[in-house]
């Protein structure tokens, strides 16, 4: 929907990113006063030129100190030197001078973060994951399948083992390898070999390229006859409009209230983010403001009437990697008093980032602002002493602080000056991440858990028992909410599903408790694991369904023994009481502990490349 930008108009939003925190690189960080302006132009002859631009007589003696360093450098070394590769180098040094978060981007890696953000490619149309052979190398594993795309046009199923690409092997093929192979021009074929569970023949397919949506819905769906659920896992060019295809159909069935999931959603495009932000607010509310020292960058954003949930009950969770734009979101919609904020501590990354375009292709990520909620907070964590290990660990020592601390004790020890006031009077916090209004502390106690899923062993033992029973794909196709209602993991195959985890490394005693000894803590009891049975049990059911019915149908399944997720739940009160709320509204804030199982501990679920 439309929203106003105070300065300059949305045209110029799509171009401002918000790096996610996941493609940081180990930096050291150190303040300057300015960049260089170095911009590189490939040579006739391979080899990489210098053109310098510069507005004063300092830079341009650094600017001569630089390019001198590399001719001596290119004329005068003992070996042989690679221009691109040592230019390349050149360019992340001068940018790990500056902030966490400005970076350069190798054009190979731009054209997949170009798609991954433009919310499409070209390819076959599957997701895929690797599966360790007989010959203990990887094989490409068919995950899914994109319904009514190239692949699943010609018969291509979940759980295929693609072993050549055009008659050559591809068995032990790199993620990079994969692309290369099966990524292409609309329009072109590639012929795949398959080698099919069950079968003791090889198929052939030849598929036909063309473009391939990336959805960033993971899910949306009714959790009740009242409550929706949609979780938003980036924010990319077509977010927007997904969301609100996603609203319409929720409302069309019932919905009355909102959870909105941005755990792990590590960011994307400023604009999505503020369109979504102003879908939930009222007609000239502040959704975001842009500083920077060039007027040319500074902005401010507001929203427009006409959203699609601006007075029902909305809730959004939010965990310590939800970062950059997803904080954009949260904190407008907390600081108007909006949205109940449940989870975790967000990141803290309250930089923005503009690409500037290379000759080669290559971008430079350069921040070029800060932004602050509506209440003025700076949500960008400090990152003053240059280092980026301290950067980090201070983001773990806050991690663990709040585990241990209340919402209300955690903005009773802060500074005055982190403490802010929303729309309606509550008390929120600043420097460094969100706080959310519900404060879910992760549970450390369920080691068995941790141990389980730190090994992937859910994932390994789906894919698996997916291969050795080709018949439930008949049994449950177009049966999904049958699935979910019917579909349980029997003490056999429970058992089955402990088996495997031996197999991959767990130690469980045979006896109720484990013998003592040197090694006893690696060691777990038949108790610890049936004690677990349950939420174990529906983590399989749940990436067996997602193997079955694809992506959206994990988090139906796997929701249910989320412990923030229930823990979420439980303040529908008040959520509603927010979304009436007027002057005078008391704090909703608080933290709890949950009794299940934390699912945010340990390495979870395949990561998944689609092609």
């Amino acid at each position: 929907m439309p929203l106003t930008t105070v300065r300059q108009g949305l045209r110029a939003a799509p171009r401002l990113l918000l790096v996610p925190a996941a493609l940081m690189s180990s930096k050291k960080l150190f303040s300057v006063g300015a960049a260089f302006g170095i911009v590189l132009l490939i040579g006739a002859a391979g080899g990489f030129l210098l053109a310098l631009r510069w507005q004063d007589g300092g830079t341009a003696r650094s600017a001569d100190k630089l390019s001198h360093a590399f001719r001596l450098v290119e004329k005068n070394y003992v070996e042989a030197v690679d221009s691109e590769h040592v230019v390349e180098r050149g360019i992340e040094g001068m940018l790990d001078e500056l902030d966490p978060h400005s970076a350069y981007i190798s054009a190979a890696k731009m054209k997949q973060v170009r798609e991954s953000f433009n919310a499409e490619f070209e390819g076959i149309g599957i997701s895929y994951e690797f599966a360790r052979g007989p010959d203990g190398r990887d094989t490409i594993a068919v995950l899914s399948v994109l319904s009514g795309g190239p692949s699943e046009e010609v018969g291509l199923l979940p759980g295929d083992r693609i072993v050549e690409v055009a008659d050559s092997s591809a068995i032990g093929f790199t993620s990079a390898e994969v692309q290369k192979s099966l990524k292409g021009p609309k329009g072109s074929e590639v012929t795949v070999t398959v080698r099919r569970p069950g079968r003791p023949e090889q198929l052939d397919f030849t598929i036909e390229r063309d473009e391939i949506p990336l959805t960033t819905l993971s899910a949306a769906y009714m959790v009740d006859d009242s409550t929706g659920y949609i979780k938003v896992n980036r924010f990319a060019r077509t977010t927007y409009r997904e969301f609100t295809e996603a609203l319409s159909k929720l409302k069309g069935k019932g919905m009355e209230r909102l959870m909105l999931d941005l755990r792990n959603n590590t960011g994307g495009y400023m604009s999505q983010a503020v369109r979504l932000a102003d879908a939930f607010l009222r007609d000239s509310e502040e959704i975001v403001v842009q500083k920077s020292r060039h007027d040319r960058y500074d902005d401010q954003y507001e929203a427009e009437s006409g959203g699609g949930w601006e007075q029902q009950p909305l809730m959004v969770l939010v965990d310590q990697q939800s970062a950059s734009a997803s904080e954009i979101v949260a904190g407008a919609l907390q600081d108007h008093d909006r949205a109940l904020l449940v989870g975790r501590r967000t990141f803290g990354k309250g930089l923005v980032q503009k690409q500037f375009e290379l000759p080669d292709e290559s971008v430079v990520r350069l921040t070029i602002a800060r932004y602050y909620t509506p209440t003025g907070r700076l949500i960008q964590t400090d990152y003053a002493s240059g280092d980026q290990q301290d950067y980090l660990e201070e983001k773990r020592n806050r991690f663990e602080y709040d585990a241990t601390h209340t919402v209300s004790e955690i903005i009773a020890r802060a500074p005055d000056s982190l403490v802010y006031r929303t729309k309606h009077g509550r008390r929120v916090l600043g420097g460094g991440g969100i706080l959310p209004d519900v404060l879910v502390a992760p549970d450390t106690s369920a080691t068995f858990v941790q141990a389980v899923r730190s090994r992937n062993v859910p994932e390994h033992f789906a894919r698996q028992w997916i291969d050795t029973h080709r018949e439930a794909r008949t049994r449950w196709e177009g049966r999904r909410k049958a699935f979910f209602r019917t579909f349980e993991v029997d003490p056999e195959m429970y058992d089955d599903f402990l088996a495997m985890a031996q197999e991959r490394g767990l130690r469980l005693a045979s006896s109720s408790r484990p013998s003592g000894g040197p090694d006893s803590a690696r060691v777990f009891s038949q108790r610890q694991a049936q004690a677990h049975r349950a939420y174990l049990s529906t983590r399989i059911k749940g990436r067996i369904a997602r193997r079955l019915f694809g992506q959206s149908a994990l988090y139906p399944v796997i929701n249910d023994v989320d412990p923030l997720f229930q823990e979420a739940r439980r303040h529908w009160p008040r959520a509603r009481r927010l979304a009436r709320v007027g002057p005078g509204a008391g704090d909703v804030l608080g933290r709890v502990q949950p009794t299940t199982p934390s699912n945010e501990q340990a390495a979870g679920g395949a990561l998944d490349s689609k092609q």
